[in-house]
């Protein structure tokens, strides 16, 4: 099995199936992961070059995506393409991600050519970068990351959490698909901190969950490679959902990237006769 940087290297280059005047076909490999189905982030780091290899002279600057069902691990993803829209400052494409068995997710996604304009942010300056101490690790993030709370704690906090990262060196055409797939990773356990003695590694025992969407924003141009805050929080969870926000900034307090996302959050229930008991 290869390591799971050049995994995920690997799948991020779609191969060409099929091209017609408005649409596009491309073809993804899936993640070997240890896992029952297709990661989330690997989705959305694939239909974010899956865009932005339709509209090559045009970055992706947002991302809405829809997760219809679970993508299974053992069949390539075929990312359907099609252009709507594409003038000389702006495109708007959408995309099915799809199966044999149907379709797993759907995307839509607005481009948009360099251009000058004003420029001001109105958030928080990140605090210093955390030191070596704070080294944390997580099976789906193969880079370097650092975080000063732990979101497997079962000890009740508040909805909000923020770890630093930093990528092996990479090719900055990446960057936003790296980051996409990074964002779906702890929105959930960001929610669930409030809920004593629950922890994000009780997904499948003390409760069950899965995203439903998905938005990103990119504001600015950046790199992977070079260490990135990830600042989030959850402002409710109610009818079984839950939802998170979170920014993304440089070391130096550039904002770069937003992100929001809603996903099912059950926990097992007393059946009737218990309840009137």
């Amino acid at each position: 099995m290869p390591d799971l940087w050049s995994d995920l290297l690997a799948c991020l280059e779609l191969s060409t199936r099929s091209s017609l005047d408005d649409e596009t076909v491309f073809e993804g490999a899936n993640q070997q992961l240890e896992y029952y189905r297709v990661f989330g982030g690997q989705l959305l780091g694939q239909f974010v070059r899956a865009a932005a290899l339709s509209c090559p002279h045009k970055s992706v600057k947002s991302v809405h995506a829809l997760f219809a069902r679970e993508g299974r691990t053992d069949e390539p993803i075929r990312y359907r393409v099609r252009r709507h829209h594409e003038g000389r400052s702006f495109a708007t494409v959408s995309i099915v991600a799809e199966q044999d068995s149907g379709v797993a997710a759907t995307a839509s996604l607005s481009m948009h050519a360099p251009e000058a304009g004003p420029e001001r942010q109105s958030v928080p300056a990140p605090a210093a970068l955390l030191g070596d101490e704070h080294k944390v690790e997580w099976g789906l993030l193969p880079w370097e990351t650092r975080a000063a709370a732990d979101l497997d704690d079962s000890a009740s906090g508040p909805p909000e959490f923020e770890f630093w990262m930093r990528t092996p060196q990479v090719s900055p055409e990446l960057a936003p698909a790296i980051l996409a797939y990074a964002t779906d990773l702890n929105l959930i356990g960001t929610a669930l901190r409030p809920l004593e003695g629950i922890r994000q590694s009780g997904n499948g025992t003390a409760f069950r969950s899965a995203v439903t969407s998905h938005s990103l924003w990119f504001h600015r141009e950046f790199r992977t490679d070079e260490w990135l805050l990830l600042r989030q929080d959850s402002p409710i969870m109610s009818g079984a959902r839950c939802f998170g926000r979170g920014d993304v900034l440089t070391e130096d307090g550039q904002l770069v990237a937003s992100y929001a996302q809603e996903a099912m959050v059950r926990f097992p229930q007393p059946d009737a006769d218990a309840a009137v008991r």
